[in-house]
């Protein structure tokens, strides 16, 4: 079988990897066992590097053009998928072995992926303000014309009324794994769900300073940073 090829964000982070999103299919790919290489790419070249991989462009709100990442390329089929929901899906239907969408889950993870997202988008703009720092020069200035679209600048203007709704999303995350009869979301049964909620712990751990990492790690009863050490466990990560 031939390595899988995975297009991810470079950064100035040993290891380089930070991004949420590249990282839900690096988790997949771990997690199912198959082989993969990964292809790193400035965030400022994105587009460029994107167009010559053959990618089809996401549409802005404004209905433009934006090629993103992550991509995947899968030579022993020919498919090129962009997008890391659509990754999921199809690194499920052509590799089910150790799957992660059990039980016809689809749609409610669909579900679940939109509803934890919508928790932690209010509180993104000192996230955003981090990231910044673990960029190229090129690329922090890129990241920041890109994102300012949709999260106006300062991003530091609200900073602890920021922290206080990220926690307050975490809260309401901590209730939905109360009610699960599990340590996962769906109970015992591990699941695409659980690598959403720890990749974007990875980004804050990889990404924010020491003690704003230790900040989240000791709410709700340090459930956060254990959440991320057992899906990291989960796929051979750790």
């Amino acid at each position: 079988m031939l390595p899988l090829v995975l297009y991810d964000i470079l950064s100035e982070l040993p290891g380089n990897n930070w991004s949420p999103n590249p990282a839900k299919p690096r988790f997949i790919l771990s997690y199912k066992n198959l082989p993969f290489v990964t292809l790193w790419v400035e965030y400022s070249d994105i587009s460029i590097a994107m167009k010559a991989v053959g990618t089809k462009p996401n549409k802005r709100r404004d209905g433009s053009d934006v090629h993103t990442v992550p991509v995947l390329s899968d030579p022993n089929t020919g498919a090129l998928i962009a997008d890391s929901l659509e990754i999921a899906f199809y690194l499920e239907k052509t590799y089910p072995e150790k799957p992660i969408f059990s039980n016809n889950s689809e749609p409610l993870i669909r579900a679940f992926d939109s509803a934890y997202v919508s928790l932690i988008r209010p509180a993104i703009r000192p996230i955003f303000l981090r990231c910044t720092e673990i960029l190229s020069p090129a690329s922090a200035q890129f990241f920041i014309g890109a994102r300012s679209m949709n999260i106006p600048l300062p991003w530091d203007a609200k900073r602890d009324e920021d922290w206080e709704l990220l926690e307050k999303g975490y809260n309401t995350a901590h209730e939905w794994y109360q009610k699960s009869d599990g340590k996962w979301i769906m109970g015992d049964t591990f699941s695409y769900a659980d690598i959403v909620v720890a990749c974007w712990l990875l980004m804050y751990k990889r990404v924010l300073k020491e003690d704003e990492w230790a900040r989240i790690s000791s709410w709700n009863g340090g459930k956060w940073a254990q959440v991320l050490a057992d899906v990291e466990k989960e796929c051979k990560l750790a």
